[in-house]
């Protein structure tokens, strides 16, 4: 992919920068020259690059989310893009994928916490930092085409996410259908302020999931595959670039077809 050389020297935090998509953003915005804050609950895989900076924060946390945000614009100065990437499948990943009717409050609202809540507390005080310093921000929110679609529960027959029997749980539905939602006030929101907000939806992605439910998924797919890890990277390029400079409220959704059926 080509360098886009209007992210030269730009700052950008991305949360969840330890995961699958995580560490694919990273990589594509640092080829592109920006200053990346990876900020994670754990912090693995580092990239090896003078322009990426890690921090291990809890973004549940507000007092701590507001100390963060703070402490990245007195080292850099100003922020200028943010992608709220991070999800939880929970501390405990069986409890994360337990039937509707037995599913615990505890875990919904953990889910939450991260899924949505801290995608509020991100967007509210980098939000705020670029409406003080004039900056034409971009905000990048990562939903799921489960924030679109209900799932197709035959899918997760038999099918097992390391090791663990799988389900696509209704938290994860309602924290990705909010995340779009919330992406859409935004962009209303601060369009006068020249600050752009978009959100991008993939599908399915290969990871994890053992062969049985990557085939039926792969079925189910017009493309007839899971995406790869590095498909989603161009969306984000492009909606942090100026090649994207009109684009605001919108959510490409990347899923090899999965929805057009």
């Amino acid at each position: 992919m080509n360098k886009n050389k209007s992210l030269k020297n730009k700052v950008a935090i991305i949360t969840g920068s330890s995961g699958l998509l995580g560490q694919q953003f990273c990589k594509i915005l640092l080829k592109n020259g920006v200053i990346v804050i990876g900020i994670d609950k754990v912090i693995k895989n580092k990239i090896n690059h003078e322009n990426i900076f890690y921090k291990k924060i809890d973004i549940t946390n507000e007092l701590v989310v507001k100390k963060f945000v703070s402490s990245v614009v007195k080292k850099f100065g100003h922020i200028d893009i943010l992608v709220n990437n991070a999800a939880s499948k929970s501390s405990k990943t069986k409890e994360f994928f337990r039937d509707y009717e037995s599913y615990n409050y505890s875990t919904w609202k953990e889910i939450m916490s991260v899924n949505l809540d801290a995608v509020f507390l991100l967007t509210k005080y980098v939000g705020k930092d670029m409406v003080r310093k004039k900056i034409n921000g971009k905000i990048i929110q990562i939903a799921s085409i489960y924030g679109l679609i209900g799932p197709d529960q035959k899918l997760y027959e038999n099918g097992k996410y390391k090791g663990i029997k799988m389900s696509s749980p209704a938290v994860y539905s309602a924290s990705k259908a909010a995340v779009i939602g919330l992406t859409k006030y935004l962009a209303t929101y601060w369009g006068s302020k020249g600050i752009r907000v978009n959100a991008i939806t993939p599908g399915g992605i290969d990871g994890g999931q053992n062969s049985t439910f990557r085939k039926k998924y792969s079925k189910r797919v017009p493309l007839g595959r899971m995406a790869d890890k590095n498909e989603i990277e161009g969306a984000l390029l492009y909606l942090v670039s100026d090649d994207s400079s009109y684009v605001t409220g919108q959510n490409i959704i990347i899923d090899g077809g999965f929805s057009s059926w």
